[in-house]
């Protein structure tokens, strides 16, 4: 990879850090659209099964973002994604909470902390649907995602068990 495209690299995450409210992986499907359709850095398989192993992977939930550097650049990429997307919104998150203790009662602030809420939801949302969509192609597994869906939302079930579950489902051959 050249070095113009290194820079392109980190330009693309720098620019995702201050979008990744709530995770930087509600920017995942943007992230899908510039290293798999856009650059052709890596496959739509080898994208998924990134997050994949990196959410299976004890340590915090950035760590996707290294994975999918390493898949597009190897290591110098690994590193180039992983500062691209911590150090804008770090240094953002340095300055806001400064400011906001010094503002905290502020009208402004309080607005600002209630309407980040949704987003945060709707990003997280967005990018289960990109990895939803990556692996239901079998009706099996389609309708094991509809089904934990529907249990995460109307019981009060730990989610844990329906991670059991779905692993005992692919142990035993289910799905």
């Amino acid at each position: 990879m050249s070095t113009a495209d290194l820079v392109a690299l980190f330009m693309h995450f720098a620019s995702l850090s201050p979008l990744a409210i709530g995770g930087a992986l509600g920017t995942s499907p943007e992230m899908h659209r510039y290293l798999v359709d856009e650059r052709a850095w890596m496959s739509h398989t080898q994208f998924v099964d990134s997050i994949a192993l990196a959410q299976a992977a004890p340590g915090p939930n950035i760590l996707f973002v290294t994975l999918l550097g390493w898949q597009a650049a190897g290591g110098p990429g690994a590193l180039i994604a992983t500062v691209g997307i911590l150090l804008p919104s770090s240094l953002v998150c340095f300055y806001a909470n400064r400011l906001q203790a010094a503002h905290r009662d502020a009208r402004l602030v309080r607005a600002i902390r209630r309407g980040l809420s949704p987003i945060a939801i709707g990003l997280t949302l967005s990018a289960g649907w990109i990895i939803a969509v990556a692996n239901d192609t079998d009706w099996k597994l389609a309708l094991l995602t509809v089904a934990a869906i529907v249990v995460f939302l109307f019981s009060r079930r730990n989610p844990l068990w329906l991670i059991g579950a779905g692993a005992v489902a692919g142990a035993i051959g289910l799905v």
